[in-house]
């Protein structure tokens, strides 16, 4: 489990595939002691590390992944954001994510702000009932509030924080990212269809 608090950013090494999924290398913080096993938030994917080096560590991501994921487009070079998973203790300065990306949306508007900047992401309307003004979200691992919403669309809004601290500031204006609606809307959710099935 992570918090959508970025706390490093690293380039991709090299993408490589095998058989129906993708093995991929990423540089290392030199803080991190990362141990084979241990899971590491990857732009929003919760990723399990599978091999390691001073400067590097690996993951291997599954098919489905790569299908609801902006994954299948990663190549070397590409900067992403990380976060190591949560420890008991940690404080939650974000808000609960499972690094289980719902879908890649789309980034259909971008406006420009003294400060800061305006994202609209288009994502299936199917998933807009998960997605609660005011509400948190996750883009490409980052933990963000939604500003407003549509049939088909939300927005959210990035400080300069954000921007210089997260790999957001690269976003343009028909890019995907990942997206992760908040696990509290899916279990209401999720209770809302039971409940709707009982009463038939």
């Amino acid at each position: 489990m992570f918090t959508g608090i970025i706390t490093n950013r690293s380039k991709i090494i090299d993408v490589r595939k095998t058989g129906s999924g993708l093995y991929v290398e990423f540089t290392k913080p030199k803080s991190w002691n990362l141990k084979p096993g241990e899971s590491v938030s990857v732009n929003g994917i919760c990723s399990t590390v599978v091999r390691k080096t001073p400067s590097s560590f690996a993951a291997e991501y599954m098919e489905e992944t790569i299908l609801k994921t902006t994954l299948g487009a990663w190549k070397r070079g590409n900067e992403v954001n990380l976060e190591r998973s949560l420890k008991s203790g940690d404080a939650l300065h974000g808000h609960l994510v499972m690094g289980h990306v719902d879908t890649a949306g789309k980034i259909v508007d971008i406006q420009n702000r003294k400060w800061s900047k305006i994202l609209k992401i288009k994502i299936p309307s199917k998933l807009m009932m998960l997605i609660a003004e005011k509400g948190s979200v996750t883009l490409d691992g980052v933990s963000l509030t939604v500003v407003s919403r549509g049939s088909d669309w939300f927005t959210v809004s990035l400080i300069s924080y954000t921007l210089k601290n997260t790999n957001l500031k690269n976003l343009k204006s028909g890019y995907n990212v990942n997206v992760e609606t908040d696990i509290i809307a899916k279990y209401l959710n999720t209770t809302q269809i039971h409940d709707s099935d009982a009463s038939v």
